[in-house]
C-alpha cells in the first residue's frame, strides 16, 4: 500500500506499529519483562517492587550477590475443565528471571522482603561501610 507523504505526517514507527497489531501505538502488541518492577534507593538501602499476580509466594527465589538481586520464579496457568480451549490469552504464564543491577554492595543480612496482593517488596540494605559519610572540616 502506498501513501502521499502529503496527507500523513512523517512517523518512522507507524509499519512497526501497525505490524505488531498496535493501531494505538501504547506497546500492547509487544512484550513486556515479566514481573514489572519499581526501584528507588536513598544513602541507605534500595526499594524494589515487582507486580506478580496470580503468583504464590512459594514458587519465588531472591537471591543477591554483591549488587546484583535477581528475582525468578513461577507463574503457573490454571487448569482448564474438561473440554474447555482458550478463547483469549493476554497473560503469560511460565518461568521467570529478571535480575537487577544494584549501584551499590548488598548486606545479605539487610535484605527484606514481603508479599500482599499481589505485589512484592524487597529492602535491600546497604553495608554501613559502604555508606556515604559526611567528614567533619576541623578549623586552623
Amino acid at each position: 500500500m502506498l501513501y502521499r507523504t502529503a496527507l500523513y505526517p512523517a512517523d518512522p514507527f507507524a509499519l512497526m506499529r501497525r505490524l505488531s497489531g498496535d493501531p494505538d501505538g501504547f506497546g500492547f502488541g509487544a512484550a513486556r519483562a515479566f514481573p514489572a518492577l519499581n526501584i528507588w534507593q536513598n544513602d541507605e538501602a534500595a526499594a524494589i517492587t515487582a507486580e506478580l499476580p496470580g503468583v504464590d509466594p512459594a514458587d519465588i527465589d531472591i537471591q543477591v550477590k554483591d549488587n546484583l538481586l535477581t528475582l525468578s520464579g513461577e507463574r503457573k496457568a490454571p487448569e482448564l475443565p474438561e473440554g474447555a480451549t482458550w478463547h483469549r490469552r493476554e497473560r503469560a504464564f511460565g518461568r521467570f528471571t529478571r535480575s537487577i543491577q544494584l549501584p551499590f554492595r548488598v548486606d545479605p543480612e539487610k535484605v527484606e522482603a514481603r508479599f500482599a496482593d499481589g505485589v512484592l517488596r524487597i529492602a535491600v540494605g546497604r553495608p554501613d561501610e559502604d555508606k556515604p559519610r559526611r567528614i567533619a572540616i576541623k578549623a586552623a
